[in-house]
């Protein structure tokens, strides 16, 4: 009898168990807009020309549990290649002439992975499928990851835009505004078995395997080492020399204190990294702690207003001594000297925000709080991963 309410028990257990862990793979029912924001800010800036269509009066959205007209929209929008534009809200309500606009234009080969373009809708388009079973949704998140994984370079990096453009910095690898990290990111969910991918094959599994092994490669590889002592990442790199390189005119050169700490918050959801990957968190962690700005905050204030070719401003920023602050870092550090750095949009160098003209020094986030992030995640990853080696401890 005893052995019988055992196994009834453990039954129940097993059987709880199972739920529990279907449960945990489950794919969500719903589709975030929070991945999608950059598109759709920039959409909703202002009419633009030279954009397929504009925002209509109202900017109506379907709800992101209407998985379906999401997924017609992001099919809509996929360009013949494979890939995306940038700048639309995939959750608009479109007229019939708006998509008729769309339709007409899908020769037209201006595909990016800027502003969480692309991987964003692979995973949106494999949620859509596994939740609808319909066939077109999985056939364009395989034709949007095909795009992606024939736009790397061998060496492991992506460019900005694919095909790559001549003139320019797109050509160059773009950690900026998150690109590489979300790229990396799809692909480390499809080779963790995450519900929506199991529409892959072993063929595309492979090829995701090897893309995200040269990816991992990439990064490694581009971490700045100044002096012998390896510390964070710029936003970009010359794709043949693996070197830091300028992108736009005031974004030079440098140590990027706001991509690193995505990159340091990606490589640190690894599971069971290498040498290699331990070994850059932990250069990347003490860069951060070393290069802390502290009683200091940033104050955006009203400013008289002011039209320029580029924006329009009507407030300004300005540094403020601030013994209660919490430690903020810049965007840029110089290379070699490791000082703050800022810019104009002449390329001129500068060392503090007063001095870069009110236009760029109200409309960029020169200051930023995002290794903080890194930092408080480090105490957990390196009890884990690094036991042996705090860095952060103090000598």
């Amino acid at each position: 009898m005893k052995y019988s309410i055992v196994l009834i028990a453990l039954s129940l257990f097993a059987a709880a168990d199972a739920v529990a862990q279907n449960s945990a793979q489950k794919s969500p029912d719903r589709i975030d807009p929070r991945p999608f924001a950059d598109n759709s800010n920039h959409w909703y800036m202002g009419p633009d020309k030279k954009r397929m269509i504009n925002p209509m009066p109202g900017k109506p959205k379907y709800e992101p549990t209407r998985l379906a007209e999401i997924g017609d929209n992001m099919i809509l929008f996929q360009k013949d290649n494979g890939g995306w534009p940038k700048n639309y809200d995939f959750f608009a309500i479109l007229t019939d002439a708006q998509k008729d606009s769309v339709s007409s234009r899908h020769s037209e080969l201006n595909t990016t992975f800027d502003n969480g373009t692309c991987f964003t809708h692979i995973a949106a388009l494999s949620v859509i499928y596994k939740n609808t079973g319909i066939a077109k949704y999985r056939d364009a998140a395989l034709k949007g990851l095909h795009f992606l994984l024939k736009a790397q370079y061998s060496n492991g990096g992506w460019p900005q835009y694919y095909p790559l453009e001549e003139k320019g910095y797109s050509k160059e690898i773009t950690f900026n505004d998150g690109a590489f990290d979300g790229i990396m990111e799809l692909l480390r969910d499809i080779l963790n078995s995450k519900p929506q991918y199991d529409y892959l094959d072993a063929y595309d599994r492979q090829q995701v395997e090897q893309a995200f092994t040269k990816g991992i490669d990439c990064i490694v590889k581009t971490q700045i080492n100044d002096q012998g002592v390896p510390t964070a990442w710029c936003q970009q790199y010359d794709e043949h020399t693996l070197q830091p390189a300028w992108a736009r005119k005031f974004e030079p050169a440098s140590i990027c204190n706001a991509e690193s700490a995505d990159l340091v918050l990606f490589l640190m959801s690894i599971d069971h990294p290498d040498q290699r990957v331990v070994d850059a968190i932990q250069y990347a962690v003490k860069w951060f702690q070393d290069s802390k700005i502290y009683n200091t905050r940033i104050d955006v204030i009203q400013a008289p207003r002011m039209e320029t070719p580029f924006r329009v401003s009507t407030t300004d920023r300005v540094v403020v001594k601030d013994t209660t602050a919490a430690p903020i870092w810049t965007r840029y550090y110089e290379l070699k000297t490791h000082k703050p750095l800022f810019c104009n949009r002449d390329s001129k160098v500068v060392y503090s925000l007063a001095e870069v003209d009110r236009e760029r020094r109200d409309g960029y986030a020169w200051y930023t709080y995002a290794p903080q992030k890194a930092l408080n995640k480090y105490p957990a990853w390196q009890k884990k991963w690094a036991p042996g080696k705090d860095v952060l401890a103090v000598k």
